[in-house]
């Protein structure tokens, strides 16, 4: 029996490329347009094997609409896709108990191999209380498919010093590397003059920024770093205002 999934996401163009290419690999495919359509759509959950979640929609958004999912079916498999992608945004869909989060646009081949290991994981319950710590170091906190189709995971167990922040990269050929990206206190003096905040290096913005490079460099080179080193020298102006509401934790 083929699997059915449930896509709700507001922008029809894409609800509808997503329906097509999900198609096309002999799935079941739902659409709802918001949040509220789609927990009707929804109901108890026991007809959708996978769930596939926009973050940003009109009306209730993308975390409110899992937290309602996970009342009903605590097992439901979800997958966040946002083409604004945080740390402080994947840490909380995973404490209500998203299975995986990607980030938009994806290609099909994409799309499809993120649907595809969603499927293969044992669904998890979600928690009011999050994830443990001996949760946490055991799994990685975050995973990110860029477009060119690498797989970034994040573990803020494997982190050495305040300033250096590890990654597992997972090529397309299904190739595994570790990159560590250092982060330079020049980047962090600048966002500190800049915006009157002290986020020092241990800070979770830092995790964030260096994602960020990680996944800008996999996109624009199409391989990982030869010396499997990137080092965070500068931060865009357009962070800055993320940077100043930041926590500092």
């Amino acid at each position: 029996m083929s699997k059915r999934i449930l896509i709700i996401d507001d922008e029809e163009n894409i609800r509808r490329v997503t329906r097509l290419s999900l198609q096309a690999a002999g799935y079941e495919v739902g659409e709802a347009s918001d949040g509220d359509r789609g927990l009707k759509s929804f109901g108890d959950g026991s007809g959708w094997d996978a769930v596939l979640l926009d973050q940003r929609m009109h009306g209730m958004d993308g975390l409110e609409t899992l937290r309602h999912i996970k009342e009903r079916d605590a097992t439901a498999r979800v997958i966040m896709a946002t083409a604004y992608a945080s740390i402080e945004l994947a840490v909380d869909a995973m404490k209500l108990g998203a299975t995986d989060f990607v980030r938009k646009p994806m290609t099909p081949e994409i799309l499809r191999n993120a649907v595809a290991a969603s499927l293969l994981k044992q669904p998890r319950k979600s928690s009011t209380a999050g994830p443990s710590s001996a949760e946490l170091s055991a799994q990685p906190l975050i995973q990110i498919i860029t477009m060119n189709g690498f797989t970034i995971l994040d573990s803020e167990g494997v982190r050495e010093e305040p300033n250096e922040r590890r990654f597992i990269v997972k090529s397309p050929s299904g190739s595994e590397h570790e990159v560590l990206v250092q982060i330079d206190e020049e980047a962090i003096g600048y966002v500190e003059r800049m915006t009157r905040k002290k986020l020092p290096a241990e800070n979770s913005f830092w995790t964030s920024q260096a994602q960020r490079l990680l996944a800008d460099y996999l996109w624009k080179q199409g391989k990982v770093p030869p010396t499997r080193k990137l080092n965070l020298t500068d931060v865009d102006r357009d962070e800055l205002p993320i940077a100043a509401r930041w926590q500092t934790n």
